[in-house]
């Protein structure tokens, strides 16, 4: 087994040993909606890299959107989405899949990835995509010994929305057993959806076993929420967050990134969160 640190190194800052990771990898999973705020990915991009989060997650189509910015150098790391379902329509589809890229770790290893990414559903009477993911999580943790690549696995859990598709599910005793599920399977990285009670996260961290929790963004939201649960998670013991829609949909998306980061490198409070995102 390759030893995963070097690249684990390039996630976590290393003075918080927190991580924030700018998810703009929508695209993968073809749907129109989920475009919105990156249709100009290299805009976007650009715009992010600016901002300097730890990390962008984003597909292997994608990645040199990313590596190509600054000359390669002092640039976020790349987070690498490995995995693409048709589990987010609406309604949704007859026949539903989660299919996973061949050879995920060497990929990443290929475009200089610091960490891959992959899913694990479960979805209400759909046990087949949950299988699959967990087929996806299996081959993708041996790739990933044998490259030294760190696999963040990414369980959510979703309802029935009123739409026809599905929503997120925030219960906590329905997050915990999938969290424990995916460290169980291998993950040295947890992306987990926040919990609809945010002061119950702690049994989410709890139940990863000391292995590193990133909270999910979710729908968008107001600022000011926003930061109240970033604090909130961070204070339970969570090490960083995976936004996407609440950065790339916000009116400053390269501002709102400072605010967050100052929020889990400098433990800055909400207030000042605000008045980072209000200086622009």
């Amino acid at each position: 087994m390759t030893d995963i640190t070097p690249r684990m190194n390039r996630l976590f800052n290393p003075s918080s040993g927190r991580c924030f990771d700018v998810a703009v990898d929508h695209g993968f999973f073809g749907e129109g909606a989920f475009l919105a705020g990156i249709e100009n990915l290299r805009t976007a991009v650009a715009t992010l890299v600016g901002a300097n989060p730890d990390a962008i997650q984003l597909t292997q189509g994608q990645a040199s959107l990313l590596q190509h910015e600054n000359g390669g150098r002092a640039r976020p790391a790349l987070v690498m989405r490995t995995d693409v379902a048709n589990v987010y329509g609406s309604p949704l589809p007859e026949h539903m899949f989660s299919l996973m890229i061949p050879d995920p770790a060497l990929r990443g290893v290929q475009l200089d990835a610091a960490c891959i990414v992959v899913n694990l559903f479960d979805l209400p009477g759909r046990p087949d995509v949950k299988e699959a993911c967990i087929g996806n999580v299996l081959r993708a943790r041996q790739d990933c010994d044998r490259y030294g690549m760190p696999l963040m696995v990414e369980p959510l859990v979703m309802k029935e929305g009123s739409s026809g598709g599905y929503s997120v599910n925030g219960d906590v005793d329905t997050i915990v057993p999938l969290v424990r599920q995916a460290v169980e399977l291998g993950a040295d990285i947890i992306k987990a959806d926040p919990t609809d009670n945010a002061s119950d996260y702690h049994h989410v961290v709890r139940t990863a076993t000391g292995i590193p929790v990133l909270v999910r963004g979710g729908g968008r939201v107001s600022d000011r929420e926003l930061f109240e649960r970033t604090k909130s998670v961070l204070d339970q013991g969570a090490a960083g967050i995976v936004y996407g829609r609440n950065i790339i949909q916000h009116p400053n998306p390269g501002a709102m990134t400072r605010a967050l980061m100052a929020m889990l490198h400098q433990n800055a409070t909400v207030e000042q969160a605000e008045q980072i995102l209000a200086a622009g």
